[in-house]
């Protein structure tokens, strides 16, 4: 009948006036839940730029005051500034250009130690210093406190070399030269190179440093 067409017509209305309402609030709700998505994602960032800054800024006062200590007779004070965004992107050009920066080296080891294995960039530093240092009491009593520290069976930095090479260390360090930890200097540099040194480059806070800041350009007549 007629009645019962325009009824069934009626329903079929309100079904579909339901169907669009109901995907407007899923629409609406889908788009709060995105908003709120991006909203944790921001905190999270920020939240993840001053854990790095606190860490950049312990490791940088402690290079700041090493260097103060060892340049008081000649009056230097050495300050560590934040790069400028093209400073900070040469470093992804090659490794030595980070390690060779004092800025940029804080940040690696910030890096390293939210990763847990800041072992392998103390090494290495203790490595160098070993390198440069002339005094033969000293080179020994050097390379045994680097051999307890980081080679020796659960140290208290023990590095991850094979067992070979640590067996070569300990048998060198009874007469040290310097070439006592040069296999496995190179080795924790190879590990830091192809594996930290990537993730590095990909980190918020790098990516942060790398960020231009926008010319902001003064209104008419100001």
């Amino acid at each position: 009948s007629g009645r019962g067409a325009g009824a069934a017509r009626l329903e079929m209305q309100s079904a579909l006036l339901l169907a669009v309402q109901h995907g407007g609030r899923m629409e609406r709700g889908g788009r709060r839940r995105s908003e709120a998505e991006e909203a944790d994602k921001g905190r999270m960032k920020r939240t993840i730029i001053k854990d790095w800054k606190t860490r950049l800024s312990y490791f940088l006062q402690n290079s700041s005051n090493f260097n103060k200590r060892k340049s008081k007779k000649a009056g230097k004070h050495r300050n560590y500034f934040r790069p400028s965004p093209e400073e900070a992107q040469l470093w992804s050009e090659a490794f030595d250009e980070l390690l060779a920066n004092k800025y940029g080296l804080a940040a690696f080891r910030a890096f390293l130690k939210s990763e847990f294995c800041e072992e392998n960039i103390e090494f290495w530093l203790a490595c160098e210093d070993f390198k440069k240092t002339k005094s033969p009491q000293k080179l020994t009593s050097k390379a045994k406190k680097i051999y307890n520290d980081f080679i020796e069976k659960e140290a208290p930095k023990e590095i991850n070399i094979d067992f070979q090479t640590k067996n070569m260390i300990a048998q060198s360090i009874q007469e040290a030269t310097h070439t006592c930890f040069s296999a496995a200097q190179k080795r924790v540099y190879s590990l830091m190179e192809n594996n930290s040194y990537p993730r590095f480059l990909e980190s918020e806070f790098y990516q942060e440093l790398c960020k231009k800041t926008p010319v902001t350009r003064a209104a008419p007549g100001t």
